[in-house]
């Protein structure tokens, strides 16, 4: 489908994983024709994407240390993004860059919310920590008034103070001694802990992104963060990576390819239609979370943390629909590039 386009300002983003993980060129522009339903397909295989590459995850994470499964998520998912890239004749766009040390400063941000993140998958459920990486989003509008010195009023600081009531109901099973024995209470306590510290650290990523948008590509931004965090992780190589068996081999590539696919659908949703169409639809990916981890993997949660993850979701919405009206208010605004 061929669509007009205009050039517009660009808007803040509200996913983290969509400002973190760009691989487009699509920055600036307003479709006046969009397929709006090729967009919900894409964002739908994303989000199962992302779940089933939480649950290889998941699995890898209870035998190989965190910096082992890092690794082959970064480096493992730079193949099907620069394969992605290289059919869209856009290589070059990649790889050059004019603020080596933005890039450095945003991979830093997003190494560490990687190994949080990572480190809370292999201690808590999987829909768990998928729910407590929703809260990314509203730390990132805190910060967007405190660091870029966006306005933010009632509305979305009411959406934050919701948000953070969610994490609170979601964090109160993991900190209840009754429900675990010995070292079971502190694993979980440790990785709800690390799952939200993940979440701030991600929105520190996508402020640091917002910055190198103004210069940089969306292919050179993901580019450089796989490659950034490829690296870091390799670092870790002397302290205690194991022989993976041929299964965790497989499990450990998947989580890459997977990865670097799931980020592929998803900019590929935002060239169809406006990331307020769409975001609601990556939510989706705690509902397939919970399947995965019941079905493979035997996790039940607690009836509570499904209230949390609701309260979490339902408050991200609110934000997502706030900047929609913001966006009309001033022009039908393209969606951030992922």
């Amino acid at each position: 489908m061929r669509c007009a386009a205009l050039r517009a300002p660009r808007v803040s983003a509200t996913r983290y994983e969509a400002v973190a993980a760009g691989l487009g060129s699509i920055r600036g522009t307003v479709f006046h024709c969009m397929n709006v339903y090729k967009a919900i397909v894409f964002t739908l295989i994303s989000s199962l994407m992302f779940a089933a590459m939480s649950s290889l995850v998941r699995f890898s994470g209870e035998t190989a240390p965190v910096g082992q499964v890092v690794f082959f998520r970064a480096a493992f998912g730079i193949i099907p993004i620069t394969l992605f890239v290289l059919f869209r004749g856009e290589f070059f766009q990649m790889i050059r860059t004019r603020r080596v040390v933005g890039h450095a400063g945003r991979g830093i941000f997003s190494v560490v919310g990687m190994f949080l993140n990572f480190a809370s998958l292999a201690r808590l459920p999987i829909v768990d920590a998928t729910a407590l990486s929703f809260a990314s989003p509203l730390a990132a509008v805190a910060l967007s008034a405190i660091v870029l010195k966006e306005r933010v009023r009632v509305y979305r600081w009411s959406a934050v103070a919701l948000g953070f009531v969610g994490v609170l109901v979601m964090l109160w099973p993991h900190f209840d001694p009754s429900r675990y024995s010995g070292l079971a209470t502190t694993a979980t306590a440790v990785g709800a802990m690390c799952g939200l510290a993940g979440a701030i650290i991600n929105a520190g990523a996508v402020i640091q992104t917002r910055r190198l948008t103004d210069t940089e590509t969306t292919s050179s931004i993901v580019f450089y963060f796989s490659l950034f965090c490829a690296l870091a992780s390799l670092a870790t190589l002397p302290f205690g990576w194991i022989w993976p068996s041929p299964m965790q081999l497989v499990a450990l590539i998947a989580t890459g390819l997977i990865g670097g696919l799931s980020h592929i659908f998803l900019t590929e949703s935002y060239r169809h239609a406006p990331q307020s169409v769409v975001a609601p639809f990556n939510y989706t990916t705690m509902l397939w979370a919970l399947i995965f981890g019941y079905v493979f993997l035997g996790e039940t949660p607690v009836p509570i943390v499904l209230v949390g993850a609701s309260i979490i979701a339902v408050a991200g919405l609110i934000v997502v629909f706030r900047e929609r009206q913001l966006g009309r208010r001033e022009v039908d605004a393209p969606p951030p590039a992922p």
